[in-house]
C-alpha cells in the first residue's frame, strides 16, 4: 500500500521561498557563531567578522560581570524554576528585579516574563477587552500585532508615526470605551523615535492609554537608558512600560511597568505570564548586574552614541539612504529583496556581518540592510564596514 502523503506536510511544501533563495546561493539566515557577540565575532567554519547585526547596544551580552552573575545563581538556584511565576516558579530574584526595574522607569511596579514577545502577547492580548479599541503604529513589532490578535478588542492601525491619521481613527470610537495605543519606542528596523509627546496628548484628549515598546530604547535613550518616556520628559504621562533583556540587557526574559493595579491585573489574568515557566535565575542575574552596570557606567551610552554619530555621517556622505533614523540602529535602504540578500552575501566574505530585512518585517518597496552599532565597536571597525558596504553597494548599483 502506498505512503499517503500528509496533507499538513503538503501544504508546509508549498513554502518555496527559503530553498529559491538558497539555490542563488545568497540565502542569509542561521549563520552559526562560536563565539559571544562581540564586534569582531567568530564564526563556525573559523573565520571572524565584523558584527554589526546584534542587538547587544551596549555590548554587556559578554561582560565577565554577567556571567558571574548568572554562574553564582545557577550555583544557588539551580538551571531551571520548573514551573510559572503565578505558581512555584518566583524566586526572591524575580522580586528583586522587578522592584529595580519599576524604579529605573519611574512605574509604580513591574512583573517579569521569560520573553519579550511573551510580553507583548501576554500584555496586548490580556488588555484588549471586549468592547474596546486598540490602536497600533504599522511598524509595530510582529509580537504586538500578534497580542492584539488575541484580545477581544477591535483594532485599528495607523500610519507610521501618522498622528493625524491616528486622531481620525480615535475621534470615531465610542468616548466611553476602552482605548489601548500600542507603539514601539525605538523602531527597531528604521531606528526612528515614536512622536510621544504628540501620542501622550492624544491620549488625554481622547481618554486613551498609552504602551511603549521599549526593547531598543532601553538603555539608548533616556536618563540612565531609561527609555523613550524619559527621553522626552514624559514617563508620568506614558501608562505603561515594556522593555526586554535580549537588547541592553545581554541577557533573556522582559517586563512591563506601570501601576499597581495594571500590573497586578496582569499578574493575575496574562496567560504568557501564569501559563509559561519563569526566567531561569542565570537570566534573572544577568538582567541585573545588566541594569546595574547601565547606570553606573554612562560613558559606555556615550561611545554608543559616538560610535552611531560617526557612522550615521559616513553612510550619508556615501551617498547610502538611512532614512529617518534617530538611534544606532541605521537602515541601508536597497528596496529589492534578492539584492539585499546579495549584499549581505558579499558583506559576509568581505568580513562584515549584517542581516537583511524583508518583507512582511517591511514592506517589500522598503527593504533595506539594517546595521547596528554596539558600545563596544570602535570608530576604526566602523570605518572598516562602512568602507566594504560602499564598494559593495556601487557594483551592486544600489547607490
Amino acid at each position: 500500500m502506498p505512503k499517503m502523503e500528509k496533507l499538513l506536510n503538503k501544504t508546509c511544501a508549498k513554502y518555496t521561498l527559503a530553498d529559491e533563495v538558497k539555490a542563488k546561493g545568497v540565502y542569509p539566515y542561521y549563520r552559526p557563531i562560536s563565539s559571544g557577540q562581540d564586534p569582531l565575532v567568530t564564526m563556525a567554519d573559523g573565520s571572524k567578522v565584523l558584527m554589526f547585526g546584534s542587538n547587544s547596544y551596549l555590548g554587556l551580552s559578554d561582560d565577565p560581570r554577567l556571567k558571574e552573575a548568572a554562574i553564582a545563581a545557577i550555583k544557588k538556584y539551580g538551571t531551571s524554576c520548573s514551573g510559572s511565576r503565578f505558581l512555584n516558579g518566583t524566586l526572591d530574584l524575580h522580586e528583586e528585579l522587578e522592584a529595580k526595574l519599576a524604579k529605573f522607569v519611574g512605574k509604580e511596579e513591574a512583573v517579569t516574563y521569560s520573553t519579550g514577545f511573551q510580553v507583548n502577547l501576554g500584555v496586548v492580548g490580556c488588555l484588549g477587552f471586549r468592547g474596546g479599541f486598540i490602536f497600533l503604529d504599522a511598524l509595530d513589532h510582529a509580537c504586538i500585532i500578534d497580542g492584539s490578535r488575541l484580545s477581544f478588542s477591535e483594532v485599528r492601525k495607523f500610519r507610521h508615526n501618522d498622528m493625524a491619521d491616528l486622531e481620525k481613527k480615535l475621534w470615531l470610537t465610542p468616548r466611553g470605551a476602552n482605548k489601548l495605543i500600542v507603539v514601539d519606542g525605538v523602531y527597531s528596523m528604521e531606528g526612528d523615535i515614536a512622536p510621544v509627546p504628540q501620542l501622550v496628548e492624544l491620549c488625554q484628549k481622547y481618554n486613551a492609554s498609552l504602551m511603549i515598546d521599549d526593547a531598543h530604547g532601553l538603555g539608548v535613550v533616556g536618563e540612565n537608558g531609561s527609555g523613550t518616556a524619559s527621553h522626552f520628559g514624559l514617563t508620568d504621562k506614558v501608562d505603561l512600560i515594556m522593555g526586554t533583556f535580549s537588547k541592553s540587557f545581554g541577557s533573556l526574559g522582559g517586563f512591563i511597568a506601570g501601576d499597581h493595579e495594571v500590573i497586578n491585573y496582569l499578574k493575575h489574568n496574562s496567560r504568557t505570564l501564569i501559563f509559561s515557566a519563569s526566567m531561569t535565575p542565570a537570566a534573572v542575574a544577568a538582567a541585573s548586574k545588566a541594569l546595574d552596570i547601565m547606570i553606573e557606567e554612562p560613558e559606555r551610552r556615550e561611545h554608543l552614541w559616538e560610535v552611531t554619530r560617526h557612522a550615521q555621517q559616513a553612510f550619508k556622505a556615501a551617498g547610502f539612504d538611512t532614512g529617518h533614523t534617530q538611534s544606532p540602529i541605521i537602515p541601508l535602504f536597497v528596496r529589492d529583496t534578492i539584492k539585499a540578500m546579495t549584499v549581505v552575501k558579499l558583506a559576509y566574505e568581505a568580513g562584515v556581518f549584517i542581516t537583511p530585512v524583508i518583507a512582511p518585517a517591511v514592506p517589500e518597496k522598503d527593504v533595506l540592510i539594517r546595521f547596528a552599532l554596539m558600545a563596544t565597536h570602535t570608530i576604526e571597525q566602523v570605518d572598516e564596514a562602512v568602507e566594504k558596504l560602499t564598494k559593495i553597494f556601487k557594483q551592486l548599483e544600489i547607490i
